[in-house]
């Protein structure tokens, strides 16, 4: 089953890479990454979040890769051209979509917030702080629409500009501008005072921290970063020519995704224990660390605003550093829905992302006068829509559209797939070995486990 050629392609392997990896790295990443790693015995969590990525999250990432590539269609196409006798399991698509549009409506008002930081720092320096107050002011709706709304348009023009032209065209852009950013801050944040102690609790793993909870909470963690089982990265593999080789790609998606937030927990701890050393209070009374909102949005533009022109300066390239984390999400997010539409309902590219667009940024004004349906919508769209929709790909991979098929599709790109390793082991770690993982973390985040074991 071939794409048509008007979906349009990826324009070459590195491009690829750069907008699913993209797609991964985003908010996740540098957000809520670091808060999760602090608050769950550092370095320890780190090491089970790698191989939680590399065990549960690679496979899944090759089997949605392998389904879009095959098919050549958004989440709904894709499982009606897999399953044509049911209308069944087209639902596990419209479950994607349904999920992406209610993550996209609270991740896009976070990330108008990140950019109305960038001005808020270059408010606060110019002394104008009147100004600095009302963009810093997380409840402030009017500020919160307009932000949004910026963010809604910049991520439309990019998606209503296609696939090669504009999604891979900007995150080739947008990508090195990250990493380049995260290291030179990196180089600043390590050498301040307070630094050491942060270090030495994101890279000083303490093995007796590990237990079941924190087992289940980076597999999470891990599911939320790599942006699974809500379709993205079906989308995203339609636009795969059959030469390429789906495990390597993914290999480097996964890579990329852990050095990302690798490097942003690198970042963000060691400046936590800076900021603590400058009188700023990063742990309540309980002893608790502050909220990944807190952390970012409070506690770190006050230590830039201690520091003085240094200060501003690392505030603006922080700022700008989450809000091309943020934009290279909406992209993923958005583009799912479009594909749907361009597929299933003709509609133009370009008529089909505004329209979407327009959509995304009314349910997103709801968000910004009342963010407190973020934590509704974390939890409804995030911490349960993901692993159900990971859950039900693994289940129709591996027991209704079968591992062979899929493994004949994933040799067109990578000879000698169905004799070696990969082709052993993958089918098990679909049909067994993720289903119950994955399900296990459900059954973690609705409370089920707490519940039977206290």
């Amino acid at each position: 089953m071939e794409a048509s050629a008007d979906r349009g392609t990826w324009n070459s392997r590195l491009g690829f890479i750069m907008a699913a990896a993209g797609s991964a790295v985003g908010l996740g990443n540098i957000w809520a990454f670091p808060n999760q790693v602090a608050s769950n015995g550092g370095a320890a969590f780190l090491l089970v979040y790698l191989v939680c990525c590399f065990s549960v999250g690679y496979p899944l990432m090759v089997a949605e890769l392998t389904i879009g590539r095959h098919t050549g269609r958004n989440p709904v196409g894709a499982f009606r051209a897999l399953a044509p006798g049911s209308r069944v399991y087209a639902l596990i698509g419209f479950w994607g979509i349904l999920c992406g549009v209610g993550i996209h409506a609270f991740y896009n008002v976070i990330a108008g917030w990140t950019l109305a930081f960038v001005f808020e720092e270059v408010t606060y320096a110019a002394g104008a702080t009147g100004l600095s107050q009302v963009l810093s002011d997380l409840s402030h709706g009017h500020k919160n629409a307009l932000f949004s709304c910026l963010f809604m348009v910049a991520t439309v023009t990019i998606v209503a500009g296609g696939v090669s032209s504009g999604i891979e065209r900007a995150t080739k852009t947008m990508m090195p501008a990250l990493l380049v950013i995260l290291l030179a801050m990196i180089a600043y944040v390590i050498f301040q005072e307070g630094s050491r102690e942060g270090l030495r609790l994101y890279l000083q793993p303490d093995l007796s921290k590990i237990n079941a909870r924190l087992v289940l909470n980076a597999m999470g963690q891990a599911f939320f970063s790599l942006s699974l089982g809500i379709g993205t990265l079906i989308t995203y593999g339609s636009y795969l020519n059959r030469k390429q080789n789906i495990p390597r790609a993914a290999a480097f998606v996964t890579g990329a995704d852990i050095s990302i937030a690798f490097l942003a927990g690198l970042l963000i701890i060691p400046a936590m224990f800076v900021a603590q050393s400058n009188g700023i209070q990063i742990f309540d009374d309980q002893g608790n660390l502050v909220s990944s909102t807190g952390l970012v949005f409070n506690t770190l533009p006050s230590l830039f605003h201690t520091l003085g022109p240094v200060g501003a300066v690392l505030g603006l390239l922080f700022f700008v550093l989450l809000s091309i984390a943020a934009l290279t999400s909406t992209i993923s997010l958005l583009e799912v829905p479009v594909a749907y539409l361009f597929d299933e309902w003709g509609m133009a590219r370009r008529r089909a992302a505004i329209g979407v667009g327009i959509v995304g940024a009314l349910l997103s004004l709801v968000v910004a006068y009342d963010p407190s349906w973020i934590d509704t919508l974390v939890n409804m769209f995030l911490n349960v829509g993901l692993p159900v929709g990971g859950l039900m790909i693994c289940l129709f991979l591996g027991f209704v559209w079968k591992t062979q098929p899929a493994l004949n599709e994933i040799e067109q790109g990578r000879p000698g797939t169905l004799t070696g390793p990969f082709g052993r082991l993958w089918p098990a770690f679909i049909k067994f070995f993720c289903p119950i993982l994955i399900l296990l973390v459900f059954l973690n985040t609705i409370g089920v486990l707490q519940w039977l074991f206290g």
